[in-house]
């Protein structure tokens, strides 16, 4: 197809895919003459990949970057596949974390990793935006929330050994390696609104009860 037609087929405007293409983030298409070039199934499938990222996991253009060229590395693990997509939702740090309350807090997140038997890298992105998290609740005066984290973390463990049992299990690489990406980024996506139209359910029901 040609670039107009993977633009329509996509759903991507025009200068949007072509921006993709400079940005290296969508491969060159098959050329067939001065400036033509013809583009197929995996370039469809693949501009539907980076959308998804960006517009759904709310990815950087330079995260997206990162987690394409991880997925296009034949030789990576499908483990270390998954680190490089938590690394891009991590993102930039917005709180301060040089302070002791934080580090009381860092310290903390990792003691309750250690706990469960969580086998984690010690520097694992997410248990700093757990201590982020822990720390904030404690500068509010909202410690009573902390007593949450082992339902979480028994809830989320449950669900954890199904999204990777799931992808691992795929026979197809590309498969494995998409699903890795979009199971960890996009099924952020689907739990956190989840979670959120759980507790406006609970909330009418304890509104109505009262």
């Amino acid at each position: 197809m040609k670039i107009s037609e993977l633009s329509r087929g996509s759903g991507v405007s025009l200068p949007t895919v072509k921006y993709y293409l400079r940005e290296g983030l969508l491969p060159p298409g098959r050329a067939m003459g001065r400036n033509q070039a013809e583009y197929g199934d995996a370039h469809l499938r693949r501009l539907r990949l980076i959308r998804a990222l960006i517009d759904v996991g709310n990815l950087s253009v330079a995260a997206v970057r990162q987690v394409l060229r991880a997925v296009d590395d034949a030789e990576l693990p499908g483990h270390d596949l998954l680190g490089t997509a938590h690394e891009a939702i991590a993102g930039t740090p917005r709180a301060d974390r040089g302070t002791a309350g934080w580090q009381a807090a860092r310290a903390e997140a990792a003691r309750i990793v250690t706990e469960r038997g969580w086998r984690v890298h010690a520097h694992a992105p997410a248990l700093d935006q757990l201590a982020d998290a822990i720390a904030a609740l404690r500068e509010l005066g909202q410690e009573d929330m902390l007593a949450m984290v082992d339902g979480y973390a028994e809830a989320t463990e449950r669900l954890a050994a199904q999204e990777v049992g799931l992808v691992l299990a795929r026979a197809d690489r590309a498969a494995m390696v998409e699903g890795v990406v979009t199971g960890t980024v996009l099924g952020e996506a689907v739990l956190t609104a989840l979670r959120r139209l759980a507790q406006e359910h609970t909330s009418a029901g304890l509104t109505e009860a009262s």
